[in-house]
């Protein structure tokens, strides 16, 4: 029996990189380790190639779909027939998560991520559960107050093996893969980061993962003196300019840098800041909203990027079934505020502030409080919106 699962799961991968190679109107982008920039080095440790990186099967294969779902974040991460979900897109999104996860793995998965609580990340996995089963759900908290948590939590009760919270540090494999914890709940009171982060590391290349956490958790990880150097950078927030710092950006060190982000989205991710950062130290980005789906494929020496349109439900497959609730309104309290484009703070309409501001920076926002901080705003210290 176990013979025959590893030839299914050995399949399923085969079948998995196929289509990876072979959906149309796709750009390719083959890496050569020997013609990357000094600050972009794919591999510490080149091997000749009689020799067999460690950790890395002959038959073995490494993919990372970094699926399109806007603004928001999803991606599934593939490694020698075993498989890993890392966040789920919004609600709206869990029709094209089932149909990924149905069309890419064999049904189950070795783990569920969801990096933290916002919906655009842990929306989604309530359909991903519709999909498959899971044999461990991490997530930092247990309960959080919004429809579409509560839907996740109880869905991964149900085909999850419910919530558990990892700790800093942790390890587990997925095939030949090492996936180290290398932050969690960083800082408690803020959903943002409280993003669990993981460094994957497959032979010579490895991919770091930081879900929504902010420079204020990217010094706890560099405080830690962990090892956080990878080949490819999922950028933070979608490329906002409270994620990504210079010293942080300086210890990952990577060769390209994968952001996940909405087109023409209305928080304008990713910040011209965050992109500069990137470009200056000749990083090399790949969008969801300028390039569609993303496929990063690792041979444990070298990676490989390709990408365009390719989430089409598998023919004769079909999403209508999956019936998720949409998010209570109530569970929001939804306010007017002035929202200063400059300085990225918000404040309540009779904020003294608000008369002082420029009317090119004046904006004006009716909806959630923690959206606008999801966004990268600030509330204003002297009216506390």
């Amino acid at each position: 029996m176990q013979n025959k699962n590893l030839f299914l799961r050995r399949a399923a991968a085969a079948i998995a990189a196929l289509f990876t190679l072979s959906f149309t109107g796709c750009g390719q982008v083959p890496i050569d380790s020997g013609s990357l920039p000094v600050s972009g080095v794919v591999s510490e440790n080149p091997v000749s190639d009689s020799e067999q990186t460690a950790g890395v099967m002959e038959d073995g294969s490494f993919t990372i779909h970094f699926i399109d779902v806007g603004q928001a974040d999803s991606a599934l991460v593939t490694c020698d027939g075993h498989y890993m979900l890392i966040d789920g897109g919004n609600v709206d999104d869990s029709d094209l998560v089932y149909s990924v996860l149905e069309r890419e793995t064999n049904g189950h998965l070795d783990y569920v991520i969801g990096t933290h609580a916002h919906e655009d990340h842990i929306g989604g996995l309530s359909g991903a559960f519709e999909a498959v089963t899971a044999d461990t759900t991490f997530c930092p908290v247990t309960d959080y107050n919004s429809k579409a948590f509560r839907n996740f939590k109880q869905y991964a009760e149900e085909k999850g093996n419910g919530l558990t919270i990892p700790s800093v540090g942790d390890t587990f494999s997925l095939g030949n893969a090492e996936v180290t914890v290398l932050a969690v709940n960083s800082v408690p009171d803020d959903t943002n980061n409280t993003s669990i982060v993981l460094r994957i590391v497959y032979g010579d290349t490895s991919f770091l993962f930081t879900g929504d956490a902010e420079e204020e958790a990217e010094e706890v990880i560099l405080q830690s003196g962990q090892d956080i150097q990878s080949t490819v950078l999922k950028v933070g927030h979608h490329g906002s300019r409270t994620s990504t710092s210079e010293a942080f950006l300086d210890t990952v060190n990577p060769a390209y840098a994968v952001i996940s982000c909405g087109k023409d989205n209305s928080y304008g991710h990713p910040h011209d800041i965050t992109l500069a950062k990137l470009q200056s130290k000749d990083i090399e980005i790949f969008r969801t909203d300028e390039l569609g789906d993303i496929y990063c494929t690792s041979d444990g020496k070298d990676v490989t990027f390709t990408y365009g349109e390719y989430h089409q439900p598998a023919e004769g497959s079909s999403t209508s079934e999956v019936e998720v609730e949409e998010p209570q309104q109530e569970d929001e309290v939804i306010n007017t505020y002035i929202l200063n484009t400059g300085s990225m703070k918000f404040h309540t309409p009779d904020c003294s502030a608000v008369s002082q501001m420029s009317e090119s920076n004046r904006k004006e926002y009716t909806g959630s409080r923690e959206k606008l901080i999801e966004q990268g705003y600030t509330p204003c210290g002297y009216c506390k919106p």
